[in-house]
């Protein structure tokens, strides 16, 4: 099943593969960068899994990028063709990622980056947005949006901070300068490096782990660990004691005992 562009070839692919779903940007000759339609394609693709979540197969949600790289940022091109039409061209864009971003935030399933090649801009934020990131070893990352005189958009000015520190982040996005895969796995901006030519294995064996896991106790963990920064400590203790009784309920919490119990490995369905 792919998200279409009217009239042309699909800019963003959505992919079911058992319990796992791509979304997968597919603008090769660009360096999947965001257009207008490629921004709506994406927007339309994480409505896609928005739609069956909780009701359909997908158990893990994996953001990847076809051709040389993951997504170098916008479509910078399309602002050098009309200059006085680019903030109305940025903000139909801005406007499908943000809203795109916030189906994300809200799902009730792990969501996995597989990255390589050019992390830039937009794609670094996107990138970031994720719960885990398993990049390629010859992923290059770069805010990128100062060498253009603009600012991060894409919850790059949210999430990067948490991720690597306010001093680091601040770096990153003024600075904009080159960090390769290493140094992404040093500062915690990604989870794990893996030689390129291997990258969809790994993320396949790492998705499916993910997918044979307890999917609700997921769902709890990643809102607990997302929402804990704009709640005190007295909120997250309440919100973690809900959580765990709700957990608590299902087929997977009753498996996860048992399993234990016997010493044998758990068979989570994911209810």
């Amino acid at each position: 099943m792919s998200a279409t562009a009217s009239g042309t070839a699909s800019p963003v692919l959505l992919v079911r593969e058992g319990a796992v779903t791509w979304i997968r940007l597919n603008r090769p000759d660009v360096l999947n960068a965001l257009d207008e339609p490629t921004a709506a394609a994406f927007l339309d693709a994480c409505r896609g899994v928005a739609e069956e979540d909780g009701a359909g197969p997908t158990r893990v949600l994996v953001i990847g990028g076809n051709g040389r790289g993951f997504m170098a940022g916008g479509d910078v091109g399309r602002f050098n063709d009309d200059p006085a039409a680019a903030p109305g061209i940025a903000g139909a864009i801005i406007s499908h990622l943000h809203e795109a971003l916030r189906i994300l935030d809200r799902l009730d399933l792990p969501v996995l980056a597989s990255v390589h090649g050019p992390v830039a801009g937009a794609g670094m934020s996107l990138a970031s947005a994720a719960d885990l990131c398993i990049a390629a070893d010859d992923a290059k990352f770069t805010m990128a949006y100062a060498r253009i005189g603009a600012t991060p958009d894409g919850s790059g000015s949210f999430h990067l901070p948490r991720l690597v520190g306010l001093r680091r982040a601040m770096e990153l996005a003024m600075l904009s300068d080159v960090i390769d895969a290493a140094e992404a796995l040093r500062i915690g901006l990604v989870n794990r490096v893996v030689p390129a030519a291997s990258l969809v294995e790994e993320t396949a064996a790492l998705a499916q782990r993910l997918a044979a896991g307890p999917t609700v106790a997921y769902a709890g963990i990643r809102h607990l660990m997302r929402q804990s920064f704009d709640r005190t400590l007295d909120q997250q203790l309440d919100a973690e004691r809900d959580h765990f009784l709700a957990t608590a309920t299902t087929d997977d919490f009753r498996e996860g005992i048992s399993a234990f119990v016997a010493k044998r490995r758990p068979a989570f369905t994911g209810r």
